[in-house]
C-alpha cells in the first residue's frame, strides 16, 4: 500500500459512508429478536477479524454503550485448544465449521468475518450455520469473494485496502451494538 496518510483518511471516510444504515438497523432488530428467543450470536475470522469477532462478543456479553444484562455471544477464536485439535485432526479448513455444527441452532445470528470474503474456514463455517438452520452474516471487503450470495446479509465494505476494511468492519460492529442497546433501554432489559 503505497498512499499518503490524506488519502488513506479519504479511503477510511468514503468507505465508512458508504455503510448502509438500514441494514445495520433490520439486523439489530434480527438480533434482538434471536436474543429474545434464546438464540445467540457466534462469531468468527482469522487474523484480525478474529480480533473483530472477539471485540464484537466482548461488547455483547460485556456492555457496550448502556448497563443491561449480558448477551449470549461466543467468538469460536478464544478456544486454542478446539482450534488447535480440529487444525490437526481434520483440518484449518474445519477449524470453524465444526463449533458451529456443535453450538449453533435456528435461533441464532452467526457472523463470518473475512476480508477477502474467501477464507475457506470462514466459508465452511457459514455453511454449517445454514446447516444448522442460523442466520449468516458476513462481513468483507469490496469484492464480498465467495461469500456474496452464500449468506443471508453481506456488509461488503467499500474498499480495496485491508486495514480500511477492518476499521469499518468495526464501525459496523460497533453500530450493530449501539442499535441492540437502544433496542434493549427501549424495552428496559
Amino acid at each position: 500500500m503505497n498512499i499518503s496518510l490524506e488519502e488513506y483518511i479519504k479511503e477510511g471516510l468514503t468507505a465508512r459512508s458508504a455503510v448502509d444504515l438500514k441494514k445495520i438497523e433490520d439486523l439489530a432488530e434480527r438480533i434482538y429478536e434471536s436474543f429474545r428467543n434464546g438464540g445467540k450470536i457466534i462469531a468468527f475470522g482469522n487474523g484480525g477479524s478474529a480480533a473483530d469477532a472477539q471485540h464484537f462478543v466482548a461488547e455483547l456479553d460485556g456492555h457496550f454503550s448502556t448497563e443491561r444484562k449480558a448477551l449470549p455471544a461466543i467468538a469460536l477464536t478464544t478456544n486454542t485448544s478446539s482450534i488447535t485439535a480440529i487444525g490437526n485432526d481434520y483440518s484449518f479448513e474445519d477449524i470453524f465449521s465444526r463449533p458451529v455444527e456443535a453450538l449453533a441452532n435456528k435461533n441464532d445470528v452467526v457472523f463470518g468475518i473475512s476480508t477477502s470474503g474467501n477464507s475457506k474456514n470462514v466459508i465452511n463455517g457459514v455453511l454449517s450455520a445454514k446447516a444448522k438452520g442460523a442466520y449468516t452474516v458476513g462481513l468483507t471487503g469490496k469484492k464480498g469473494g465467495n461469500m456474496r450470495g452464500l449468506v443471508d446479509e453481506l456488509f461488503s465494505v467499500q474498499s480495496d485496502l485491508t486495514p480500511i476494511i477492518q476499521e469499518v468492519h468495526i464501525a459496523i460492529i460497533h453500530m450493530i451494538c449501539l442499535e441492540i442497546d437502544n433496542k434493549m433501554a427501549k424495552a428496559r432489559i
